[in-house]
């Protein structure tokens, strides 16, 4: 495994317990480290199943070939604690996640488990709360939060314990269109900030095209993978297996179509906005 890959799968296989289907059929990708890559597909397409076997809470089939690496650590039932302490997992319910009678105790409970000192532990949690923009929370009750403000408080408490890969699982489904802005523009700014690796599990085709590579799945098998651009204009493709594209790319589309050419790197609702404007004061 090169130096500079976060994740790599070679011909994984998954099989659920108790079931017939196979859930993963030959799935080989890579994940470059400091890159964010988004998986999309259908409901039962695999996406969450390879959120989970990157992060050791399944393991791919045995008598296989299969083999799962994070960061130079082979993904085996032996190394599974070593795979956690440097993966964090986002989750779709954060409801799910909290532990802590407030916000500052469950963003503190990683760093308990760990034996971190006290004094250390509140540092560190107020820092990583800071970040996300709750600070002014710490002593509130999560129940009383909106569903965006839970998000982030899920994010600071993986952030406590200093992941080098964060995976996005469904973890901005929940919420209204500016709340899964603002979180994704936070994980952004921490990826390029502390130089994370980033996982987006994703029915969001707006998410996906912030990432730096997407891979398409269908029924347990990678159908593609390459970059934003040229996956989204793969329109026939995507159509086939009951995926949209996003709506930048739609009018981007339209307008290509009406001779107005927009730049590739351009793929952003607030980048077409932006670059239309700036067209619009040249002419």
């Amino acid at each position: 495994m090169s130096n500079n890959n976060a994740i790599e799968f070679k011909h994984v296989k998954f099989t659920y317990p108790d079931s017939k289907k196979t859930v993963l059929k030959d799935v080989n990708f890579i994940v470059k480290k400091g890159s964010w890559m988004s998986l999309i597909g259908h409901n039962g397409s695999g996406k969450s199943t390879i959120s989970k076997l990157i992060n050791g809470l399944l393991l791919p089939d045995e008598n296989s070939d299969s083999k799962i690496t994070v960061l130079g650590t082979n993904v085996t039932a032996e190394n599974i604690w070593d795979i956690r302490e440097k993966v964090g997992i986002v989750f779709q319910n954060p409801d799910n996640q909290f532990v802590g009678a407030t916000v500052g105790d469950d963003v503190a409970f990683g760093l308990e488990n760990r034996g971190v000192p006290r004094q250390e532990m509140i540092k560190i949690v107020r820092n990583v709360l800071s970040e996300v923009g709750m600070l002014e929370y710490i002593d509130s009750e999560p129940a009383n939060l909106s569903g965006g403000q839970k998000q982030r408080i899920a994010i600071a408490g993986i952030l406590a314990v200093e992941p080098q890969i964060i995976i996005l699982d469904e973890s901005t489904s929940m919420l209204d269109p500016s709340g899964r802005k603002q979180i994704l523009k936070i994980i952004s700014e921490l990826m390029k900030k502390k130089q994370l690796t980033v996982v987006s599990i994703t029915h969001d085709i707006d998410e996906a095209n912030m990432a730096d590579s997407v891979i398409v799945l269908n029924d347990g098998e990678i159908i593609d993978q390459d970059s934003p651009v040229k996956i989204f204009n793969k329109t026939t493709m995507l159509k086939q297996i009951g995926l949209d594209i996003p709506f930048t790319n739609k009018l981007i589309l339209a307008l290509d179509k009406g001779g107005v050419s927009v730049p590739q790197n351009v793929r952003t609702k607030d980048e077409l906005k932006q670059y239309l404007c700036q067209l619009n004061l040249k002419i």
